[in-house]
């Protein structure tokens, strides 16, 4: 199955622009600095973290200078006050911010401007400003991974499609619409994980509402069966992946009864996967559906094949005594 891990990144400028109207900033020196990048694997030990309070010890990527910082700095004396403003510059923050459109100190502004270093102001609460740029940025260098397959909303769970190319995914997710279902994205979808246990699917722009099935072409699902056709994210809880019998040995005895279930590992997260065999005569969406509530249930601690094996067993113990 196809995968293209994203390594992804944020400059200066781009993290104004995109929380420029959010947030009311305004540039006012070191704008020589919007290029400054922050890579996804700096923030991995998340100590400096992303964003928060002004801090010379573990120096965070975005500091922000509320009423509090701003008083510390004004009982420095000279000495310390100018070591300390040297010392900021020397960390290289992605930039520095100031709450609640305070008043920016002559010898602050000078020293962003002269080492480069963006320092923007805002009339938001420092907390206002910690919590968003926070989230932001998590979510902007959060792990991402494109992978080869169609993600689509089936019983309210996110379920990845998966399989070779001619294997009939798109045919599959075609008549999974038909019966209700929603789809988030074909081809290519995006998935970043935003938690340790959460794997968020998206679809890139380029392909928004796109279906391609062959002999049919491109098809707009939310034009041909309307918005509730489409979802616009989704968190992956399954993988459901189709492969083409002759590949496959006779299943054994054991996987008769248990399913061919597995799972993937996708970025740092294991996704409970099931294999379906595509044959002649074999309704797969009813298949896909049957999975789905399948993986519900074993999400609930219930599992069909181990109830009745435990019933064989008990069986066979009654007519041996």
């Amino acid at each position: 199955m196809g995968e293209s891990r994203v390594n992804a990144s944020i400059s200066a400028a781009e993290l104004f622009e995109q929380q420029r109207e959010r947030l009311d900033l305004r540039w006012i020196a070191g704008e020589t600095g919007g290029e400054r990048m922050l890579e996804a694997v700096q923030t991995v030990a998340r100590r400096p973290s992303l964003a928060g309070y002004l801090n010379t010890i573990y120096p965070n990527k975005v500091q922000i200078l509320g009423t509090e910082e701003l008083t510390w700095l004004d009982g420095l004396d000279s000495r310390q006050r100018w070591e300390t403003i040297e010392k900021i510059m020397q960390y290289r923050p992605l930039a520095m911010v100031i709450s609640k459109q305070q008043h920016c100190p002559e010898d602050l502004r000078e020293a962003a401007e002269e080492s480069g270093t963006p320092l923007w102001v805002s009339p938001r609460r420092g907390h206002e400003l910690l919590n968003l740029m926070q989230y932001h940025l998590a979510r902007t260098l959060a792990p991402r991974v494109t992978l080869h397959g169609v993600f689509m909303e089936i019983y309210s769970i996110g379920v990845l499609i998966t399989g070779e190319s001619g294997s009939g995914k798109s045919e599959l997710a075609l008549e999974l619409v038909t019966r209700g279902h929603r789809l988030v994205a074909d081809d290519a979808p995006e998935f970043t994980q935003i938690a340790p246990d959460v794997l968020d699917g998206t679809c890139p722009d380029m392909l928004q509402d796109l279906l391609e099935v062959r002999g049919l072409g491109v098809l707009n699902i939310r034009e041909m069966f309307g918005d509730t056709a489409i979802k616009s994210n989704k968190y992956l809880r399954l993988v459901v992946h189709l492969t083409k019998p002759m590949q496959d040995p006779l299943p054994s005895g054991i996987e008769r009864l248990t399913g061919d279930s597995g799972t993937r590992r996708i970025l740092d997260l294991d996704v409970p996967t099931i294999t379906l065999p595509v044959m002649p005569g074999r309704n797969l969406a009813v298949l896909a559906e049957a999975a789905t509530r399948l993986h519900s249930l074993r999400m609930k601690g219930m599992d069909p094949a181990a109830a009745f094996i435990a019933r064989h067993s008990n069986f066979l113990e009654r007519g041996d005594a």
